[in-house]
């Protein structure tokens, strides 16, 4: 298998592993010195996360995997540039505490080696919000 098309198999299962929830699965996506940020944009929960190593990041994945569910996930567009990749995706994003659902588009700009994700940077903008 070539290296795009590993990057891109690698992708996909992360994204089909957020979608179920499954944090052992997605971490195991990641190099154990990954470098990892999450950054959104939003009116009633704006977030910013920032950890280095897979033991810094796995209790915030944990906490975000309990506060909100995925549904309806969509891959817009995926460009891979040797090692690195950006991926346009969209999803439900539902608040298992207020209840609400949010439709958001992300952007992820990801750093590949030996096979796992070495640096991840997720942007993240809900495009509306509804009961």
């Amino acid at each position: 298998m070539s290296d795009r098309a590993h990057i891109e198999e690698l992708m996909r299962e992360l994204y089909a592993n957020r979608l179920r929830g499954d944090l052992p699965a997605i971490c195991r996506s990641f190099s154990e010195d990954a470098e990892f940020r999450i950054v959104s944009s939003g009116q009633a929960s704006p977030i910013a996360i920032t950890a280095r190593g897979i033991d810094e990041f796995r209790p915030l994945l944990q906490l975000l995997i309990k506060a909100f569910r995925l549904t309806d996930l969509t891959i817009l567009f995926m460009s891979i540039d040797g090692v690195r990749a950006a991926v346009y995706w969209e999803a439900n994003v539902r608040s298992r505490i207020t209840g609400g659902t949010v439709t958001t588009e992300m952007i992820d700009l990801v750093e590949v080696f030996d096979g796992r994700i070495v640096n991840f940077r997720e942007f993240a903008v809900p495009r509306s919000i509804s009961a």
